[in-house]
């Protein structure tokens, strides 16, 4: 059912909370623990000194690990009627110094670890930025604003509280697996249509919930479903400041949490921690994935393991995360990443001729609908070409059933084409990570002077010493055509990937030098 209720501005939904259940737990981190009431609180006062200080109608940089002040500055930065632009703290330097300068922020809230280097690029740009810090060093250095002294402290202004639900009030940045990359600009309206169409009633959250989070709050996903959806319904969120399987378990074995997103990567080191064993949560009853593609087969272990269901579903940035979704009630499709979400309208289509496919065979997949992004900052090109027709073009290629349940089986720009035959590198990781003695697995293409590409296997062994690359080549010569088999295998310490869980395939190559291919016996 859609949720149509749960659309609506942020400011809203928190001033209903405080005044509905004010001393219920919002968000908690490690280091602190908000209530409604003290967020409803603290965000205005925050949007009320972003305000002041000209934010307004501009872009807002947050650039912090998972922390509750993240959490409140995104929404105080609504608040103030800016753009929230959030970045990856765990980036490079360089990619790091190009989103500040291209999102084109005047005001900027980090956090005391991240300031040195912040401090530097804000310096190179040739433009005033004001930076707002939580846990500064002592003493505050001049020009600095602390940011508990903002949130704390009656503000000069009260918070506007005007952005309009369509107007752009998130920039995230795309992953930049294929390139620099692009800010993506969304809306309150788009975000919480899939809140409403998606998250809230697939996964039935209601306001008993508690979330468990590692996932990056940079990333549209953790937006969505981890800041609001918990706004929206009023839950409670628990925020992990990154992802460690030990961790997690332990979480979820003394903490009353209900409900785990996560991405595959994750719910595979979960599984593979576990062992034999049993997840034994104490108050868990269901799991999300979205951001890669997720085995039947791995769906299928965690289940096992977790005691509970485990909902696949695909999203992208563009389209403010969700498309398709498997649901907690009804049938599903296990390894399919389920139908679309209401309101949305999907086609699969001939990347060569725009023509759609028949049921059953492989299409770009074309996506229309409310949570289709606003389009690319500063990039009008790039936005006319993703949105041609009125569709936005995601790249991805899928298959549909016929009763329409959606399997994504990989991008058109990883296609490796050996002598005239196409080969999805998704297609053999789902056959190599099936293999006892493999932890985690990537392919990509190598040129070949006669084939044009073959593809190579990048392996994460569980035990290197041992790793029998003939065994390994003819375990995937049961499962696929031979032309599919890889040319060779890497053993490699650990598969380069963003914090959505999507493997960065330009960078393998990048990490293999001086790492010797595996030979077989």
């Amino acid at each position: 059912m859609l949720r149509t209720d749960l659309i609506r501005p942020v400011w809203e939904s928190l001033a209903a909370h405080a005044a509905e259940r004010g001393g219920a737990l919002a968000f908690r981190d490690d280091r602190a623990a908000r209530t409604w009431a003290q967020m409803y609180q603290r965000t205005g006062n925050l949007a009320g000194h972003l305000a002041a200080l000209g934010a307004g109608g501009g872009c807002v940089a947050m650039v912090m690990e998972n922390r509750v002040e993240l959490a409140e500055s995104y929404l105080a930065v609504t608040r103030a009627g800016a753009i929230g632009a959030c970045l990856n703290a765990r980036a490079g330097d360089d990619e790091l110094a190009f989103m500040i300068d291209d999102c084109g922020a005047g005001v900027l809230i980090t956090e005391g670890s991240q300031l040195g280097r912040i401090r530097a690029m804000a310096d190179g740009l040739g433009r005033q930025i004001r930076l707002i810090v939580a846990d500064p060093p002592a003493p505050l250095a001049r020009g600095l604003l602390r940011y508990e002294d903002l949130a704390a402290a009656d503000p000069p202004q009260s918070p506007p509280d005007v952005l309009a639900l369509d107007a752009p009030a998130f920039m995230l940045y795309t992953s930049g697996t294929t390139g620099r990359p692009k800010g993506v600009l969304l809306s309150q309206h788009s975000c919480l249509w899939v809140v409403a169409a998606c998250w809230a009633p697939a996964l039935d959250l209601t306001a008993d919930d508690l979330l468990l989070s590692a996932l990056p709050l940079f990333h549209s996903y953790a937006l969505d479903l981890t800041v609001l959806a918990v706004v929206a319904v009023g839950c409670a969120e628990r925020l992990l400041p990154r992802f460690s399987p030990g961790r997690v378990i332990e979480t979820l074995r003394l903490e009353p949490v209900t409900v785990l997103p996560g991405v595959p990567t994750m719910f595979d080191y979960l599984t593979g921690t576990l062992g034999e064993g049993k997840l034994g949560a104490r108050a868990l009853r269901v799991c999300a994935s979205a951001g890669a593609i997720m085995s039947g087969e791995l769906n299928q272990r965690f289940e096992q393991a977790a005691g509970v269901r485990l909902l696949d579903g695909y999203g992208i940035t563009e389209t403010s995360t969700m498309v398709t979704m498997n649901w907690i009630r009804g049938d599903r499709r296990m390894g399919s990443c389920g139908l679309p979400v209401p309101g949305c309208a999907v086609r699969l289509v001939d990347p060569a001729t725009g023509e759609d496919v028949p049921v059953g065979a492989e299409g770009e997949l074309l996506v229309r609908g409310p949570q289709v992004m606003i389009g690319y900052h500063n990039r009008p090109e790039a936005t006319a070409t993703a949105l041609r027709g009125g569709w936005y073009h995601t790249g991805d290629l899928a298959r549909s059933d016929d009763c329409g349940y959606l399997t994504i089986t990989g991008r058109i720009k990883e296609l490796i084409i050996r002598g005239g035959e196409n080969i999805y590198p998704a297609e053999v990781e789902q056959v190599l990570i099936r293999h006892p003695a493999v932890l985690d697995a990537a392919v990509a293409g190598e040129p070949h002077p006669a084939l044009g590409e073959v593809p190579v296997a990048f392996v994460v062994a569980r035990d290197r010493g041992n790793f029998d690359e003939r065994e390994m080549r003819a375990f995937v010569a049961r499962h696929l055509a031979e032309w599919k088999v890889p040319e060779r295998f890497v053993l490699i310490e650990a598969i380069p990937r963003t914090g959505s869980g999507k493997t960065q395939r330009r960078r393998l190559f990048e990490l293999s030098p001086g790492v010797v291919p595996a030979s077989a016996p």
